[in-house]
């Protein structure tokens, strides 16, 4: 497993690095992605942030499946960064403004959500994708791109980091992550779109049912306890 943070997205050649399995991605495939490279941190950034959104296809049909954590980590971390202090920056002035807290202890508030951003995502990115890579295990058969390969779905789609920050709308905006890792699995994977929505949908699902049934369960208790 390398470490490599050159330029990803091509091969020595310049093409893309073959699938290991499922159906031809047809002609497009031709063209690279331009992945972020911490070599060109600030125009590769925009280039892959324009890329994901817009060409989300394109883009994952294009990138490399393997040989490169560094890069697609760094990239998540940059989103959750600018997304943790465009939101902090609201929280920091609410708590001043409204929660009447002091200009200290919203400070440190304020870091402390940054910093717990960043650690949150960057060991979610592992957990989730490994979540992700056992249902590609499970779901995509015969054969399959790797977990790394999964793994930089899951890092490019937190792109929408970037608007999540934003009141009410932002979440909304954000569920466009879902379209991201469904397009990210099945054309890493070389699968259909039936089973990449299956791999990334059904955490989704569980996730939700549990949330429901604490819920669920601790309003019983509430309703119990003042009987």
């Amino acid at each position: 497993m390398d470490f490599n943070t050159g330029t990803g997205g091509t091969g020595s050649s310049g093409e893309p690095p073959p699938r290991s399995g499922g159906p031809s991605p047809g002609p497009s495939r031709s063209a690279a992605a331009i992945e972020f490279n911490l070599q060109d941190p600030v125009q590769s950034f925009i280039a892959t942030v324009q890329a994901v959104v817009l060409r989300p296809v394109d883009f994952f049909r294009g990138i490399l499946r393997q040989g490169d954590f560094i890069n697609p980590l760094i990239f998540a971390l940059i989103c959750v960064l600018v997304s943790s202090v465009l939101g902090g920056i609201i929280g920091f002035i609410f708590s001043i403004s409204v929660a009447d807290q002091g200009v200290i202890g919203a400070f440190f508030g304020f870091i402390f959500a940054i910093i717990r951003g960043i650690i949150s995502v960057a060991i979610g990115l592992f957990i989730g994708a490994g979540i992700w890579h056992l249902l590609v295990m499970l779901i995509v058969k015969p054969t399959h791109a790797g977990y790394e390969a999964t793994f930089r779905v899951a890092a490019y789609s937190t792109v929408v980091y970037l608007v999540s920050w934003i009141p009410v709308i932002g979440w909304l905006l954000s569920l466009y992550g879902i379209y991201l890792g469904i397009v990210g699995i099945r054309e890493v994977h070389g699968t259909t779109t039936g089973k990449a929505a299956l791999v990334v949908l059904i955490p989704i699902v569980v996730i939700g049912g549990l949330a429901l049934l604490i819920f669920g369960a601790v309003l019983l208790a509430v309703f119990a306890g003042t009987r």
